[in-house]
C-alpha cells in the first residue's frame, strides 16, 4: 500500500481504508493503490483500486480554495439525487464530511467506462460521422438535465433560481478579488458591463455549471453513449442557458484560437463536431427554450471561466496544484476577456 508517493499527493491511503471499513464495509477490501486522474485542474480525482476493482475518490484542490468553489456535499447530493433519471451518473458509494480523515472533506462513487475527449486528434480519430453523433449526445443530455424536475428528485433546497444571475454575477466579481495577483485587462470593465446588464430570469432548473464535452465519459466500446456527467461542484438551481452558453464558450474559443493553442480543450476543432449554431438550434429544439438572446449569458460564462483559470494560476503559481499541464493557464485569461467583452458589446 502507498500513501506518500506524490502520485497521491492530497489522499492518505491509510486513513481512506480506516473509513471505508467503518462506513461500508466490504466495498473494497484489502491493500488500496491510487492514482492521480490529470487533466482536471480543480476539484483532485483519484482512481483508487483494490487489484480487482476500481473506484474514484475526489476531494478539493490543495492551497487556495474559493470559497463555495470545491463543495464536495453539492456534487454527491446532486448526482445521488439524479440516480434513475435520463441523465447519466455514477452510483454514490459514500461520501465523509470528516475534515479529519484525509485533510478535506471528499466522497467515493463508482468508477464508469468512457473517455473524457478532449484533444481533437482523438475524435478524429473516430472519423466526423461518430464525432457527429457524440456532440449530439452531449447537447441532447444538457437538454434532458434540464427537463428533470428537481423538486420531484429531493432538490427542492439545491438553490434558488430566483435572483440567480444577479448573485452569479456579484459571486465571481468576490472570487476574482480572492484570486487576484495580478492586472488583467479588461476584466473590471467586463464585471462592471455584466452588472449593468442582467436579464430577467429563466424558468429555473438544475444547473452544472461547467458543462463540456470533457466533462462526460464516451463509451466507444458500446455505441459511443454517454455514461456518466462529471464534475459537478459549481451545480445548483439557475437559469439553464448559463450551462448552454458555457458549452459554447470553450467551443468558440477552440474555434478562435485554432490547434496547438493550449486552450483547455481543442476538441470543438474536430471534423463532424457541431457547430456552434447547430448545438444552439439543436438544444432549442429538444428543451423548448428561446436561446434567441444569449450576449449576457456568454459575457457570463467567459468572466466565470477567466475567474476559475485566475484562481488555479495562482495555485499553481504558489506550488499548490497536483497534476501536469499548468503551465500555459495564465495565458488564457486574456482570450477569455476579450471574448466577454465582445459578447457583451451593445
Amino acid at each position: 500500500m502507498t500513501s506518500s508517493d506524490e502520485s497521491v499527493k492530497g489522499l492518505d491511503l491509510l486513513a481512506l481504508r480506516t473509513w471505508l471499513d467503518a462506513e461500508v464495509p466490504g466495498e473494497l477490501p484489502g491493500d488500496l493503490s491510487a492514482t492521480l486522474i490529470t487533466g482536471g485542474k480543480s476539484n483532485l480525482t483519484y482512481a483508487v483500486t483494490n487489484g480487482e476493482r476500481d473506484v474514484i475518490v475526489r476531494r478539493p484542490p490543495l492551497g487556495h480554495v474559493l470559497a463555495t468553489a470545491h463543495d464536495m456535499g453539492r456534487e454527491h447530493k446532486v448526482m445521488a439525487a439524479l440516480a434513475g433519471t435520463a441523465v447519466p451518473v455514477p452510483r454514490m458509494i459514500a461520501e465523509c464530511t470528516d475534515d479529519s480523515v484525509i485533510g478535506a472533506s471528499f466522497y467515493v462513487m463508482e468508477r464508469m467506462p468512457g473517455t473524457a475527449f478532449q484533444r481533437a486528434s482523438d475524435l478524429e480519430a473516430l472519423g466526423a460521422e461518430r464525432t457527429r453523433d457524440i456532440t449530439e449526445r452531449l447537447v441532447d443530455t444538457l437538454a434532458d438535465l434540464h427537463a428533470v424536475d428537481y423538486q420531484a428528485v429531493g432538490l427542492a433546497d439545491f438553490g434558488r433560481p430566483d435572483g440567480y444571475l444577479t448573485r452569479q454575477v456579484a459571486r465571481w466579481k468576490k472570487q476574482l478579488d480572492s484570486s487576484r495577483s495580478r492586472e488583467i485587462e479588461g476584466i473590471d470593465e467586463l464585471a462592471e458591463r455584466l452588472t449593468r446588464s442582467v436579464p430577467s430570469s429563466s424558468d429555473g432548473t438544475i444547473v452544472h455549471g461547467d458543462y463540456r464535452l470533457d466533462n462526460v465519459l464516451v463509451d466507444t466500446e458500446d455505441g459511443d453513449r454517454i455514461t456518466t456527467v462529471l464534475d459537478w461542484e459549481m451545480s445548483t438551481l439557475g437559469d439553464p442557458l448559463t450551462d448552454v452558453a458555457v458549452m459554447l464558450a470553450y467551443q468558440n474559443l477552440a474555434l478562435a484560437a485554432g490547434p496547438s493553442s493550449g486552450q483547455v480543450t481543442d476538441a470543438p476543432l474536430a471534423a463532424g463536431y457541431l457547430s456552434p449554431d447547430e448545438a444552439v438550434a439543436r438544444y432549442a429544439k429538444r428543451s423548448g427554450r428561446d436561446v434567441s438572446e444569449l450576449g449576457f449569458h456568454l459575457g457570463l460564462a467567459y468572466f466565470k471561466l477567466a475567474v476559475i483559470l485566475e484562481g488555479i494560476y495562482l495555485r499553481h503559481s504558489q506550488g499548490q496544484t497536483v497534476g501536469s499541464g499548468f503551465d500555459g493557464i495564465g495565458a488564457m485569461i486574456d482570450p477569455l476577456v476579450r471574448a466577454g467583452l465582445d459578447a457583451t458589446s451593445e
